[in-house]
C-alpha cells in the first residue's frame, strides 16, 4: 500500500478565498453567518447563511462563465489553487494516473432553481442553451478534469453531508493502491438560492436567527442551538503518491492516513451514534492508530437537535475516558455548513490545525448542554503541542458516514 500525501490545499469560503484566510478567521472565532440579501429572500422564514465573497468574472471569461454555475465556478477556483499550492505537481505527469474526485450534495442548485422560474414565475417557454451543462450534478468534476487534461477516473459523489469526504477517502484509496500517482479531490456547493432554502426550511432542520446578533445563528453543541445554517463554497486537495512527491521535493502538508465509511440502515435522517462510531473505529483501524493517537477531532457538529447529543455519544463510545480530554471542535459555527463540500473545508480546517499547532473553537458555546459534555474548545482558539494525528467526520442524510484521519507529515 502507498502512502498518499497532501501536497496542495485550495479553499473557496464564507471565510476567505485561500487557506491562510479562511484558518485566520477561524482562529480568530470570526463568524461569516448573516443575513442574505437577493430574490425572494423577504419570503424566507429565517433569511440567514454564509456566503462566500467570490466574483466569477474575475476568475473566468463571459463564454466560459455562461456555462458555469456556481458550484463550478467554487469548484474550479480551489482546485487551481491547490495545484499552485503543490508546486508543479502537474510537471511530467502521466495524465492516465491523474483522476478527479468530487462530492457535491445538491450540484448546480442556481441554475435548476433560475431554470424553474423562467419556466412557472416568467411563463416562459426558453431556457438558457446551457441549463443542463450548468445544473448536472458532474459539472464541478469534469471541468476540473478538462482544465488540465486528467484522464483517469472522473467520478462525482453525492451522498448528502458526507459527499466531499467520501470523494478524498476514495480518492486516496485510488492512489494507496497504485491506480493513480495524482488525484484532485474535494468538494463545491452552492445551495443559497431561494428554492433550495425554502427546502430545507420545510424540513425544519435549519436554525433560528439570534435576536442579538446573526452570525451567532449557529451553536453546535449548546443547550440553545436551534439547527444549522447554510453556506456555501468549495475545498480541494491534491493528493499524492508519496513516494513521488518525495522525489520531487514537494511540501507535504499531510498524510490522508486512514478512511472509515459505514452506513446507518434505520432512519434517513435520524443519526446513529452506532454507525458514527463504527466509522471512527474504522479509520483509526485503517490508519493503524489507536484513539489516544488523535489530537483534535473536527466533528460534524450540525447544530441541530438530533446531531449534536449522537455525535458526543459516539465520540464517547470511540474514544472512552479519553474524550473528555480530547479538544472537539465544530467549524460550522463560523462557516456554516456546505453540505456536500462540509467533509472537505472541514478536513482543511484540521490539517491546518495540526500544521499549526493549533485548534479552532466551536463559536458560541454559550449554554451548556449537559448531554453534550466533552471539551468543545469554546473559550477560543487553543494551542496544542504535538498534533500528529487529526480526525474530521462527516455524516449525512441517507445515513453514509465518512470519517477522515490525517497524519502530520
Amino acid at each position: 500500500m502507498k502512502r498518499v500525501a497532501v501536497t496542495g490545499i485550495g479553499v473557496i469560503s464564507p471565510l476567505g478565498n485561500d487557506s491562510a484566510t479562511f484558518f485566520a478567521a477561524l482562529l480568530a472565532g470570526r463568524s461569516a453567518i448573516a443575513r442574505l440579501e437577493g430574490r425572494f429572500h423577504e419570503r424566507l422564514a429565517c433569511p440567514i447563511g454564509a456566503a462566500a465573497t467570490f466574483d466569477g468574472t474575475r476568475h473566468f471569461d463571459a463564454a466560459k462563465l455562461r456555462m458555469l454555475d456556481r458550484v463550478s465556478q467554487f469548484a474550479l477556483a480551489a482546485a487551481a489553487q491547490a495545484i499552485a499550492d503543490a508546486q508543479g505537481v502537474l510537471e511530467g505527469i502521466d495524465h492516465s494516473r491523474a483522476g478527479v474526485f468530487v462530492g457535491t450534495g445538491m450540484g448546480g442548485a442556481q441554475s435548476v432553481d433560475d431554470g424553474y422560474h423562467a419556466l412557472y414565475a416568467e411563463a416562459s417557454d426558453r431556457l438558457k442553451p446551457f441549463t443542463v451543462l450548468l445544473s448536472m450534478t458532474n459539472a464541478p468534476g469534469a471541468w476540473i478534469g478538462l482544465e488540465h487534461g486528467f484522464t483517469g477516473a472522473n467520478l462525482t459523489y453525492s451522498t448528502a453531508c458526507s459527499s466531499s469526504a467520501v470523494a478524498i477517502g476514495e480518492a486516496a484509496r485510488r492512489i494507496a493502491h497504485g491506480e493513480a500517482d495524482v488525484m484532485i479531490a474535494g468538494g463545491a456547493e452552492a445551495p443559497l438560492n431561494f428554492g433550495t432554502l425554502k427546502a430545507w426550511e420545510a424540513l425544519r432542520t435549519l436554525a433560528s436567527e439570534d435576536p442579538l446578533d446573526a452570525s451567532a445563528s449557529c451553536k453546535p453543541f449548546a443547550k440553545d442551538r436551534s439547527g444549522l445554517v447554510l453556506g456555501e463554497g468549495a475545498a480541494m486537495f491534491v493528493l499524492e503518491d508519496r513516494d513521488r512527491a518525495t522525489a520531487r521535493g514537494a511540501r507535504v502538508h499531510a498524510e490522508i492516513a486512514g478512511y472509515g465509511l459505514t452506513t446507518d440502515a434505520a432512519h434517513i435522517t435520524r443519526p446513529s451514534a452506532h454507525g458514527q462510531a463504527s466509522a471512527m473505529r474504522l479509520a483509526l483501524e485503517d490508519a493503524h492508530l489507536a484513539p489516544q493517537d488523535i489530537g483534535y477531532v473536527n466533528a460534524h457538529g450540525t447544530g441541530t437537535a438530533a446531531n449534536d447529543g449522537v455525535e458526543t455519544t459516539a465520540i464517547k463510545g470511540v474514544f472512552g475516558k479519553r474524550a473528555y480530554a480530547l479538544p472537539v471542535s465544530s467549524t460550522k459555527s463560523m462557516h456554516g455548513h456546505l453540505l456536500g463540500a462540509a467533509g472537505a473545508l472541514e478536513l482543511a480546517a484540521a490539517i491546518l490545525a495540526m500544521g499549526r499547532g493549533v485548534v479552532p473553537p466551536t463559536a458560541h458555546l454559550k449554554v451548556r448542554d449537559p448531554e453534550c459534555d466533552l471539551d468543545y474548545v469554546s473559550e477560543g482558539a487553543r494551542p496544542v503541542a504535538a498534533l500528529g494525528a487529526v480526525m474530521s467526520s462527516s455524516f449525512a442524510f441517507g445515513g453514509t458516514n465518512a470519517v477522515l484521519i490525517a497524519r502530520g507529515p
